[in-house]
Order: structure tokens, then C-alpha cells, then sequence
């Protein structure tokens, strides 16, 4: 610091090379600069002042603020040499091809991610990108995270040290690897990823899947490149999903984005958005596309599925407010008109008679009667449903937000067991939320017993930010006593289940082949109407309508299956007879014909 202070001194004892003299006063002269093709002889002074005017213009005819934001739509005359389009691109098309460079995808969380992968890799593919299932041979790596809950953001945390070492260690021959993430994560954690932590190249949220290209391109100049900006009406309804499902017999249809629940302990609304409704008539064309492939079973997905309402066509708009179960009500206003799940769900299910329809995930508010009319009916809607309570505690449900309460629930549950006999029930269950008291979780596991469920899905809470939990509630639950009580949900559940499941010994199921099991490859699995996995020994069986020949079980088969045993997670049997959904449908409904609804209808299409 001294040596610099010397140095100063002995610069300011200099005398200037140049000096200008004080009479002088410094003039700015800004001279036009001109495209190359200006500087060509000849040029004359008119022609000189004429260029500027004409870019003047081109600048005030051009691109304005709206222009960028967006959802808005405006229609602009650009002043230029042909036509312009309204989008306005900062980087040309050719640079955003991917040249064949290998993309890897790796993904976590709900079947939504799974669908999202589908949606991004049909735009990668369109870009000229190839898919590889080989992580060593990948230009860009992709990671379709979750949000949820804090262990499903920690082992992407983990992943991404591993793709960091490796992207490391790679040779300096080969092209350097490029790690994405894609999803609710991005959104939620973008600061960290990008600036605190600087493991990602590219981030992308759920509504940003068709900015990728332009994302990589960007990576690819050394930069990082994010987009997570969240829309009130991307549904990605043009673009045809590449389904990827095992043995290609089942696939899932996103008919919805985002969600309007606003449950305290949620961050789905704050990582997707709010919710909009796929146009049906893109929905109707994907199935039929998938029927047309051979595919057995289509599942409908939304972060709340059964709230669906499409409001893209006038006739489809209504005064008609929303139905919502009885006892059940929300944290906005009701909503009006638009074509309703039911509506969707007649019109999935005749398409195909052959083709299994399920959804998920939907909300217990959205099951008016018209619903489970339908499934009742309809015999190719599996009879399965999802009724996620959360707790069995009136107070903690009113903590949760979740617009109803225990005796709400229940009603609903009695209603859907009368008017679909021998349905099948699963549900979601949180331990340890906010202020839940043990008498409160008492309650929980009083309900897990009343209903009995065959398949659910139970965590300990774990606290999100952005929720109105994190606002406004303690996370006051001990982590000890959280486990505990998630242990003890767990194993009355498993003891229901077991009981549920073991009054279906002796039945005969109705089994969709998924494959080998993972166990042993001298047996089969598939899954019954009911969502069950059945587990039956690998052999030929009666062909349909043959019984004397016999023909072997592929995956993608329907099957016979008579149940010889059953534990809380599968059922064991032995396949008897190939057969078909429609034909079953049109047994059991000569065998219920005499004990079935006065009201009920004919329902095969």
C-alpha cells in the first residue's frame, strides 16, 4: 500500500504529454455508421440521409414492449424487405438444431414428470436431437426433478455431485457434457442452482419446455441459460408426446396443468402454476393415436384431474357453476361453464371399448355424482379411485386447507361405495403436520380402518417454502414423533390392505400383462381393474373362444387370472383364459344384471 501511495505521488509531479489549451471546450462529434454496403463510392450525400430515416423507421414499426410479454397477442406490419412473422426469434433456427447430440433423461417424482419427459423429448427430437439410454455416451444430461418434499430435492442435490464429476472427468476430445434441470425444482430452487451452487448449465420450468433448444444453444456458448417463468395457458396441447411406456401397452395423457387448492403444506401451485385445461379435442386425438398403436390402457393425468374444464370453444362456455361433492367446498369462487371431467371422460372411454381409462390425481371435492355415475356404467373406467384425505382430523384438515372434514370425507367414501360396488380405494396420508395432536393422528388411523384402502401413499410432512404453511404455521412436530406416527399409519394400512385384498381369494381378475416380474422370470405381472398387482407363473393358457388351443402370455395381453392368495401389496394366481376387456365387460354384466341400479344403463358402446 505504501510502495502504491509513492508511486501516485511521483505520477502527480508528470507533466502531460498533450495539453489542451482552456479555451478549448471538448466536442462530442457522432458520426452515422453505416452496413458495409455504405461504404461504397459513390454514395451520395441524399442517399446517406435517407438510410438513416429508413432504419428509424423499421425501429418504430418494429417489435414493441408487448411484443415480449407473454400470452399477449399482437399483430404487427413490420417495414421491412418481406414478411415478418409476430415471433421474433434472438437466435436464428439453424442454431438451435441439435446436430444429433445425445440427450439422457433421468426422471423423479409423480407421473406428471413422467409425461413432462415425454413432452420434452418430442421437442428435443424435433430439433434434430437423438435419445440414449446410455449415460456415458450423453452430450446433455436431463433431470426432471420434484418438489414435494424436502428427500425427493436432496437426492437430486446428490445426482447432480455425481453429473458434475463426471462432466469433470470427461475428455477434452469429446463434446462437454451439458447438465439440465427440467420441473418443479428449477422453478423453485433457480437461485441456488444457478448462482449459489453452479452445478446446472440449463434450467427450465414445467411451462418452459419448448424454450430448450434455444436454451442449449445458449449453454453451449458458455453461459448459463434458464426459463421458468410460469403460464396461465401453456397445456403443450399441440405437441404429441413420444410415449416411451414398457412394452408399449400403456400410456399416460396429460388433460391439465397446475392447481387452484392452495392446501397449506402444497408447493405444486407455486412450482406449476395455476390451473388451465387442455383442449378436449387434443386430448381425443392423442388416444386415438395411442388405440391406433395397439395400446391397452390410458391413464388421464393432472395435479388435480377431476377439476378439469375446457373453456377453448364458446359452446363449451356457460353460466353453469362447478359441482363439487357434497360437504366440500374451496378458497375461490366457484367456477363457470366449460366443458366438465365427465364430459372428457364419456368421451375418452368411446374411443376404444378394449382400452382401459384411469386418471390421476384427483381432488375428493371434484366427485359429484354425474362422475361416479359414469364410471359405474362405463365398463372400460377402471373402478378404482383415488381419495387422497390427508389426516383424519377435522382440525388438521381445516389447518390443511383441504375444504372439508372428516365427516365430509366418509359421506363421500359411503357414496362412492353404493353407486360403484366393489370398488377399489387408495389415499394419500400426511404424518406430522403442523399442530397435529396424537389424538389427531388416533383419528388418521380410526379412518385408514373405517375405509379400508388396497393401495396408498404415506408420508411424514415435511415443510416447503413459498406454502402457507411456512407463512403462517410452526413445523412443531418432532421429527422422532413424525416418524413414529408414520410407521404406525403404515402398518394399520398394511393390515387393511392385507384384509382388502384377501376377500378377492377365489375371484377370478380381469389381468392387463405388464410383463416378467422383477422377482423371477419364471412368473408374469399385471395389474387388475382394481389397480392390484397379480403375480401368476409364466405358461400358455386357453386361447379366447379356443378352448382347446392354447397360446402363451405376452405383455399387453388381457388375462383371466384366479386368485389363490393375496398379501397388503400384491395378489398370486394362476392365469386361466386369454380374454378381452369387452367381452368381459359384456359376462359381468349379464352376472350383475339382476342386482344391479333400476337406473343403471347398458354400457357397452
Amino acid at each position: 500500500f505504501l510502495a502504491a501511495q509513492r508511486v501516485f505521488r511521483h505520477m502527480r509531479t508528470l507533466k502531460p504529454l498533450f495539453t489542451i489549451p482552456q479555451r478549448w471546450k471538448p466536442v462530442r462529434c457522432i458520426r452515422a455508421r453505416y452496413c458495409s454496403n455504405l461504404a461504397n463510392t459513390g454514395v451520395t450525400s441524399k442517399e446517406r440521409r435517407t438510410t438513416p430515416d429508413k432504419f428509424k423507421s423499421k425501429v418504430s414499426s418494429g417489435p414493441s414492449f408487448e411484443d415480449f410479454i407473454r400470452g399477449v397477442s399482437v399483430k404487427k406490419t413490420y417495414a421491412a424487405d418481406g414478411d415478418c412473422s409476430d415471433h421474433q426469434s434472438y437466435l436464428s433456427e439453424d442454431l438451435e438444431l441439435g446436430n444429433s447430440r445425445k440427450v439422457y433423461f433421468e426422471t423423479y417424482g409423480c407421473q406428471m414428470n413422467v409425461n413432462d419427459t415425454d413432452i420434452a423429448w418430442s421437442i428435443l427430437q424435433g430439433k434434430g436431437y437423438l435419445r440414449t439410454v446410455d449415460l456415458s455416451e450423453a452430450d446433455v444430461v436431463l433431470l426432471v426433478t420434484c418438489s414435494i418434499r424436502e428427500k425427493a430435492e436432496q437426492t437430486i442435490w446428490n445426482r447432480l455431485q455425481q453429473l458434475t464429476a463426471m462432466k469433470k472427468r470427461r475428455l477434452k476430445t469429446q463434446t462437454p457434457m451439458k447438465i439440465g434441470i427440467l420441473g418443479c425444482m428449477a422453478e423453485r430452487l433457480k437461485t441456488e442452482l444457478l448462482e449459489r451452487e453452479k452445478l446446472v448449465d440449463v434450467l427450465a420450468g414445467p411451462d418452459a419446455y419448448r424454450d430448450l433448444p434455444r436454451l442449449l444453444t445458449v449453454a453451449d456458448g458458455g453461459l448459463q441459460a434458464s426459463n421458468v417463468l410460469l403460464s396461465l395457458e401453456e397445456t403443450y396441447a399441440d405437441i404429441m408426446p413420444v410415449h416411451r411406456a414398457p412394452q408399449g401397452y400403456s400410456a399416460f395423457v396429460s388433460i391439465m396443468r397446475g392447481c387452484d387448492n392452495m392446501c397449506s403444506y402444497c408447493i405444486v401451485p407455486f412450482t406449476r402454476g395455476r390451473e388451465r385445461s387442455r383442449p378436449v379435442s387434443s386430448i381425443l386425438e392423442e388416444v386415438r393415436m395411442l388405440s391406433d398403436q395397439g395400446v391397452k390402457e390410458v391413464t388421464l393425468l393432472g395435479q388435480n384431474v377431476n377439476s378439469y374444464r375446457d373453456t377453448s370453444e364458446e359452446q363449451f362456455c356457460s353460466s353453469d357453476l362447478t359441482q363439487l361433492s357434497r360437504g366440500f367446498e374451496t378458497v375461490y369462487r366457484p367456477k363457470q361453464g366449460g366443458l366438465r371431467f365427465s364430459d372428457l371422460l364419456d368421451r375418452v372411454s368411446r374411443i376404444d371399448p378394449d382400452m382401459r381409462i384411469r386418471f390421476t390425481s384427483p381432488h375428493p371435492k371434484d366427485f359429484p355424482d354425474e362422475v361416479l355415475h359414469l364410471i359405474a356404467e362405463r365398463g372400460n373406467i377402471c373402478r378404482q379411485i383415488h381419495l387422497p384425505a390427508q389426516s383424519g382430523s377435522s382440525e388438521v384438515l381445516k389447518a390443511m386447507r383441504r375444504g372439508y372434514t372428516r365427516e365430509a370425507y366418509l359421506d363421500l367414501v359411503m357414496n362412492v361405495k353404493r353407486i360403484i360396488p366393489g370398488v377399489s380405494l387408495s389415499s394419500d396420508f400426511i404424518s406430522g403436520f403442523c399442530g397435529e395432536t396424537e389424538d389427531d393422528h388416533l383419528q388418521t388411523l380410526s379412518l385408514i380402518r373405517e375405509v379400508g384402502y388396497n393401495v396408498g401413499f404415506l408420508f411424514a410432512y415435511s415443510m416447503r417454502k413459498k406454502t402457507h404453511a411456512f407463512h403462517r404455521l410452526q413445523d412443531d412436530v418432532p421429527a422422532e414423533v413424525k416418524q413414529r406416527r408414520l410407521e404406525e399409519c403404515i402398518g394399520v394400512f398394511r393390515e387393511e390392505a392385507a384384509r382388502v385384498n384377501a376377500a378377492l381369494i377365489g375371484s377370478t381378475q380381469l389381468v392387463l400383462v405388464e410383463g416378467e416380474s422383477k422377482r423371477s422370470a419364471q412368473d408374469l405381472c399385471g395389474r387388475t381393474d382394481g389397480n392390484m398387482k397379480v403375480i401368476f407363473p409364466k405358461e400358455d393358457v386357453s386361447a379366447q373362444h379356443a378352448e382347446s388351443n392354447s397360446a402363451p402370455v405376452n405383455a399387453g395381453d388381457y388375462v383371466l387370472v384366479k386368485i389363490l392368495s393375496a398379501s397388503s401389496q400384491s395378489l398370486r394366481g394362476r392365469a386361466v383364459s386369454h380374454s378381452s376387456l369387452r367381452g368381459t365387460m359384456k359376462h359381468c354384466q349379464l352376472d350383475e344384471h339382476v342386482a344391479s341400479d333400476r337406473n343403471r344403463t347398458e354400457t357397452c358402446p
